[in-house]
């Protein structure tokens, strides 16, 4: 099986476990220590504002983290807010379907579709502007928090393709990021 394929079936088995879980989280409440020993007041309030589910996946992103070893402030707090730009306009169910296939079956056409504001659009199409931006709305609003510049920085670039090796401290940490974020 050649690399892409396998990485598509990756992608696919994530998603699909992912989806399972999203509807049992709907009414499990977060278990919020950790968020409360890393965050600030302010940084905890915006964090109580995404939905569980979001909170639960920002949460399951930190442990990976410590799992891992990592201690970096920046980056933990980073990976309790990489998603908090989507409290500016929660995704329905529905809506986190629809990106999945969209990405998986249709990726240039999707990239048409998260170009330009997410006002004025049908709402399905306004759903990939949504996606697409929420790390730049991310780190507005985590800035306004007194989110340090590292951890902004992470948060806008979480989306971020990387190619090659990280060459700086900030990318060496985007990566560990993603890596967390992105599978199981």
């Amino acid at each position: 099986m050649n690399l892409a394929l396998t990485s598509y079936w990756h992608r696919l088995l994530y998603r699909t476990r992912q989806f399972w879980r999203y509807l049992g989280w709907t009414s499990a409440p977060p278990d919020l220590e950790k968020a409360y020993s890393i965050l600030n007041p302010k940084q905890m309030a915006l964090f109580d504002q995404m939905q569980t589910t979001e909170k639960l996946h920002c949460l399951n992103v930190l442990d990976k983290l410590m799992r891992a070893g990592e201690t970096q402030p920046d980056l933990l707090v980073a990976a309790l807010l990489h998603d908090v730009g989507k409290v500016k306009s929660p995704p329905r169910l529905w809506e986190r379907v629809l990106i999945v296939l969209g990405k998986a079956f249709l990726p240039h056409q999707v990239k048409a579709w998260e170009a330009g504001p997410p006002t004025g659009r049908s709402r399905w199409k306004k759903t990939f502007a949504i996606a697409a931006q929420h790390p730049m709305w991310g780190a507005v609003i985590a800035t306004e928090a007194g989110t340090s510049p590292l951890a902004t920085a992470l948060i806008r670039r979480h989306q971020e393709g990387l190619l090659g090796q990280p060459r700086t401290a900030e990318e060496q940490l985007l990566r560990k990021l993603q890596q967390a974020d992105g599978g199981e």
